[in-house]
């Protein structure tokens, strides 16, 4: 059974569009790519380094296979370069686009479908990065074992959110945490059954 991690880069109010650079996403007008850019530190290569440091396929949306195959090809030198461009890239997408950057392997269809199957099989971990859409489905049919969140300390106010309406309720339990030099809180998560209610009334349980 393949374990299947996700890593997300968010906001204090959840935004996780465009972290990266400018230009990455511009959907609906966001004007601030690359604002994860200012907060990284020493301990979050680390973090990132650990995660990669692993044999791992990637499971990703199309949109961030598009950003990923626009970098990482051309970046061989870059730290991190070598594991992403040898892992095989699942890719969900509703189209047929050419997937250039290889290995890959397009995902059409019903895509919980074929990501349930893919952890049936054999091989190294499954990591998602960014591919916001797709992370959705992932959460709404139960398909994430262990949510690695990066919170960095701003507030955007607008963009594309982690948890959009719609997510389905759950629980979480903390694995394990962390703070950067500059006030990333890296926590790891993984899934804790459904969400548990409760009152601060006397007698409440």
């Amino acid at each position: 059974m393949r374990r299947l991690v996700v890593s997300s880069f968010t906001s204090l109010d959840g935004v996780v569009q465009a972290p990266g650079g400018p230009g990455e996403d511009d959907d609906a007008g966001f004007p601030f790519g690359g604002w994860t850019v200012p907060y990284f530190d020493e301990h979050l290569g680390q973090v990132m380094g650990e995660l990669m440091g692993q044999p791992f396929d990637l499971v990703l949306g199309r949109k961030t296979y598009d950003i990923f195959a626009a970098f990482w090809p051309h970046a061989s030198e870059e730290e991190g370069a070598a594991p992403l461009n040898d892992a095989t890239k699942y890719v969900a997408s509703r189209g047929r686009p050419t997937l250039s950057w290889g290995p890959s392997v397009l995902l059409d269809g019903d895509v919980a479908e074929q990501v349930a199957a893919l952890k049936e099989q054999d091989g190294p971990e499954l990591q998602v990065h960014g591919s916001g859409d797709l992370l959705q489905t992932l959460l709404r049919h139960g398909l994430v074992d262990d949510l690695r969140l990066l919170t960095f300390p701003v507030v955007l106010g607008q963009g594309k959110r982690l948890f959009a309406d719609g997510t389905v309720p759950s629980a979480l339990r903390l694995v394990s945490s962390s703070v950067s030099s500059t006030g990333v809180l890296v926590g790891r998560y993984e899934p804790a059954g459904e969400v548990v209610t409760g009152t601060f009334a006397a007698g409440g349980a």
